[in-house]
């Protein structure tokens, strides 16, 4: 499904012919853990700092409590899903520090970005964890959090790779699970098909609804979005992205 730039996209529906691939509830990690290797500096956080936010997992069947996973006060919590540099997490913690951001991200080498802001700006509302967020997201109680991000996910644009892309029927589901009500889910991409995908997805998710009412609502971005280096290099390539929310509702 490709989105045109100049108008409100039709509603996805229940027809067409694409693949429902990757849209069961087993599901594995996808894409490299490491890339370049690291400096003495990024060793170091990994090894001191990196072990006092990471997250620790209940044993199967019991749920985390996610206001008390900081050590001050949080009004609310919400969840990153792959976070890359860890950018939009650090602005969204410095921004607002009485609300709790789990970040999920399993590449080391946004891992070690996100330790050094967290580590500059001395930040305390923010929790890391390093594995696959379905992991994560089954550890977390229902209604728990106000707001669920994923930003520039991996598009694995070939059909064969379709069911490595995150967004899934499964992972909707646990996402609107995870919300409370009213909280939102906000994702991006510059890919045209992987919105179209997220938005054929969303709509078969009875939990979920889409915001957009015009076309502004989904081709400019947030009005708390910072902006990222990803988002800069996809603009300059002439690949406007797209922004998707939706908000969690009565089934």
């Amino acid at each position: 499904m490709s989105l045109g730039r100049d108008h409100l996209p039709p509603q996805p529906g229940g027809h067409g012919s694409e693949s429902h691939d990757g849209d069961g509830a087993d599901r594995a990690f996808y894409g490299r853990r490491k890339g370049k290797r690291l400096r003495a500096g990024q060793e170091q956080r990994l090894a001191e700092l990196l072990p006092r936010l990471r997250l620790g997992l209940p044993p199967a069947g019991r749920h985390l409590d996610p206001p008390s996973l900081f050590p001050v006060p949080v009004d609310e919590v919400w969840l990153e899903i792959g976070f890359g540099g860890g950018e939009h997490l650090a602005a969204q913690a410095t921004a607002r520090p009485r609300t709790g951001i789990i970040g999920a991200e399993p590449f080391v080498n946004g891992v070690v970005k996100l330790l050094r802001a967290v580590d500059e700006a001395a930040l305390r509302n923010v929790r890391v964890w390093d594995e696959d967020a379905t992991a994560l997201l089954a550890a977390l109680p229902d209604a728990s959090l106000a707001r669920v991000y994923l930003l520039y996910p991996d598009p694995w644009p070939k059909r064969r790779q379709r069911k490595r892309r995150f967004v899934s029927d499964a992972a909707l589901a646990e996402i609107a699970r995870v919300l409370r009500p009213g909280g939102v889910f906000r994702f991006a991409s510059d890919i045209d098909d992987y919105a179209g995908w997220t938005l054929v997805r969303a709509a078969r998710c009875p939990g979920l609804a889409w915001t957009a009412e015009a076309a502004p609502d989904w081709t400019r971005p947030w009005s708390d979005w910072p902006g990222t280096r990803y988002e800069a290099k996809a603009l300059a390539a002439g690949r406007p992205p797209s922004y998707l929310e939706f908000r969690r509702v009565a089934p």
